[in-house]
């Protein structure tokens, strides 16, 4: 017990050294780092409780199914981050999931995360902001259960209004991108 104290005491010392160490110029860096920006009040405007009229595609050519579910995006850490929780049937099986999106102040790029009760995996997607468009471009890759292999993935989200969202997703299969999934999301 005595160790294990004397070694978070030591890392704690070590911690408030390195910190204390720090050029005005590195704390700045930090400071611009750590502190929201334009982007970020952009994403709170996103918080709130929303509707989603989901629309997949299991394969190329492959029949569409739809399903409604609902979400909602909170802020959190002070602003520096949003999360949305999403709540739905999947074909009579209750479906939840949950995503985090960060912009990155120094990559000046969004990470988004997924996680979901239809796997047991975590996609990650890295993409940058169109202000013309009003469009995030994602891309990163997920697990396809079917293969065992990681598979690209590219989502494309739409900000039409303050009221409105549309996110596409796309998988790669054979080499060959197809659509497998559209979500608009209407504010409630």
């Amino acid at each position: 017990m005595k160790k294990i104290l004397f070694t978070n005491l030591l890392f704690l010392l070590c911690c408030i050294t390195v910190v204390n160490a720090q050029t005005e110029e590195e704390s700045k860096k930090w400071m611009a780092y750590m502190t929201p920006g334009e982007v970020h009040k952009l994403m709170a405007s996103w918080d709130g409780e929303w509707n989603e009229s989901i629309t997949m595609w299991m394969a190329p050519g492959a029949p569409a199914q739809e399903m409604k579910s609902t979400c909602v995006n909170r802020m959190l850490l002070g602003g520096r981050y949003q999360e949305s929780r999403h709540l739905g049937d999947f074909g009579g099986m209750p479906f939840e999931g949950i995503s985090t999106m960060a912009w990155d102040n120094i990559s000046k790029q969004f990470i988004n995360t997924w996680i979901d009760n239809l796997g047991t995996g975590m996609m990650v997607l890295n993409g940058k902001w169109d202000e013309a468009s009003k469009t995030i471009q994602l891309k990163g890759q997920m697990m396809d259960p079917m293969s065992g292999q990681n598979i690209p993935i590219r989502q494309v989200l739409k900000i039409i209004d303050n009221n409105t969202h549309i996110m596409e997703q796309y998988n790669t299969k054979n080499g060959k991108e197809f659509k497998t999934m559209e979500i608009k999301f209407t504010r409630k």
